[in-house]
């Protein structure tokens, strides 16, 4: 079995070749949507791979939005009206975030003790460039916190997680919804992003895994706070535009 895994992994991680598998399984009915995939060590004795393997090929297929894995219960396989096009999972900006605040405060406590110092020294140069003033700053900013957030997932070393964060930032930018929410945030508080990650940074300088998981923490705890507030303002806009155009077809039918 070890020298077949090998084998698998020179043309692909041994993780994706096993998610394609499942998904595979998922695809021909075995598994129908809604239905609980088997455990890990039924998984990994029928697919004759380590538990470790299928917990990082369920994981990568979660990310894809082809199944849910719930705590406690197991791995389930979604219906296909949970998905939008091109297989990203269609979410909203609150269950995005809370996403990213999981994985992304463990990528950051990951990395934490082995970063070097170039790494640290280019997340300094991105949080310049997310304050930048320039004519394109929002697109500069956006992408030099894209490019902050990738940087350190990478600096981890494991590919998967890498991978899932690079497709939470994906969803980010493709979905309508979601990126409508993002802009109407970070359009408000700049200096509060650039705050917040000075301190993830010098979290990470001190290689302290701890501080490190609890700046990225509280990073996405205020941004969920402020997708909040702006949520419910346009709610109360929406509500009063409604109540307004409704007022004045009553007056027009009055006045008949």
């Amino acid at each position: 079995m070890a020298g077949q895994e090998r084998r698998m992994m020179k043309d692909k991680r041994l993780y994706q070749s096993v998610a394609d598998r499942i998904a595979g399984l998922i695809d021909s009915g075995i598994y129908p949507p809604g239905s609980r995939l088997p455990g890990e060590r039924e998984l990994a004795e029928t697919l004759e791979v380590s538990r470790v393997t299928v917990r990082e090929a369920e994981i990568f297929l979660q990310a894809l939005g082809r199944i849910d894995i719930k705590t406690g219960s197991g791995a389930y396989v979604r219906n296909k009206s949970d998905q939008s096009a091109g297989g990203i999972p269609s979410v909203s900006a609150f269950e995005l975030t809370e996403a990213r605040s999981l994985f992304e405060s463990e990528a950051a406590a990951l990395a934490a003790p082995d970063i070097d110092n170039e790494v640290l020294n280019r997340l300094e140069t991105l949080i310049e460039k997310m304050m930048s003033d320039e004519p394109d700053g929002a697109q500069v900013a956006e992408q030099a916190d894209r490019d902050f957030h990738l940087t350190i997932a990478s600096s981890t070393g494991n590919k998967a997680v890498l991978y899932i964060v690079e497709t939470l930032w994906k969803m980010r930018m493709e979905l309508e919804q979601v990126r409508e929410v993002y802009d109407s945030v970070c359009s408000e508080d700049s200096a509060a992003r650039g705050q917040e990650h000075t301190e993830i940074l010098e979290a990470l300088r001190s290689r302290d895994s701890g501080a490190a998981r609890s700046a990225m923490r509280q990073h996405f705890t205020r941004l969920l706070k402020s997708m909040l507030d702006v949520t419910e303002e346009q709610a109360f806009e929406e509500l009063r535009q409604r109540a307004t155009a409704s007022r004045e077809r009553f007056l027009k039918s009055a006045q008949l």
